[in-house]
């Protein structure tokens, strides 16, 4: 894997994929992903454009503010396959206490080609060599056994002493079950 800052634009190469930085041209696709209902199940649905934009603002605003995010994922004839990346939560983002978290969405077409653990992968690797994170965290709800499979690929442990649950304004109650790796963990994987 490669990265490298180009301009004001940071990428990260890996073989099939490329991460980077959001731009104005995403909206459409990443909007089209968002109202996917099939995609969308574990958000309680689609999401609107507004909203669709407003997840995507934040996304902007996390790496502005602290060098991560969830990184647009396209291959590299440039098609949009959808995010995958690292966020900062902090004190009343969560239940959880602050901690960083990944997590990843790819459109349907992508779905069962290994992109999200390749990007996934790419985004650890970047957290904890460039930023130099400690830990990263992952969760998810108890039915989502692809994402599941995702973390126990990229090496992170299930920690249920972390399982939370919250009031999801969309979905009304949601249990999410926690994974975590460390940098140590993640450098002897």
């Amino acid at each position: 894997m490669r990265s490298s800052v180009r301009g004001v634009e940071f990428t990260i190469s890996t073989a099939r994929l490329t991460l980077r930085q959001w731009r104005e041209s995403d909206l459409d696709p990443f909007a089209a992903m968002n109202a996917d209902p099939v995609v969308s199940a574990d958000l309680g649905g689609p999401l609107t454009r507004d909203d669709s934009e407003n997840k995507l603002a934040k996304f902007v605003d996390c790496f502005d503010q602290h060098g991560l995010t969830r990184w647009s994922v396209s291959d590299h004839s440039g098609q949009f396959l959808g995010y995958a990346g690292i966020r900062k939560h902090g004190v009343g983002d969560r239940v959880l206490p602050p901690h960083c978290d990944i997590g990843w969405r790819f459109n349907r077409s992508a779905w069962g080609r290994g992109f999200a653990t390749e990007a996934a992968a790419a985004a650890l690797d970047d957290a904890f060599d460039r930023v130099g994170l400690d830990e990263v965290l992952a969760y998810t709800a108890t039915d989502n056994l692809r994402s599941q499979a995702v973390m126990g690929r990229l090496g992170m442990l299930r920690d249920a002493a972390r399982d939370f649950v919250e009031h999801d304004p969309r979905m009304g109650p949601w249990t999410g079950l926690t994974w975590a790796i460390t940098a140590e963990e993640w450098a002897t994987s």
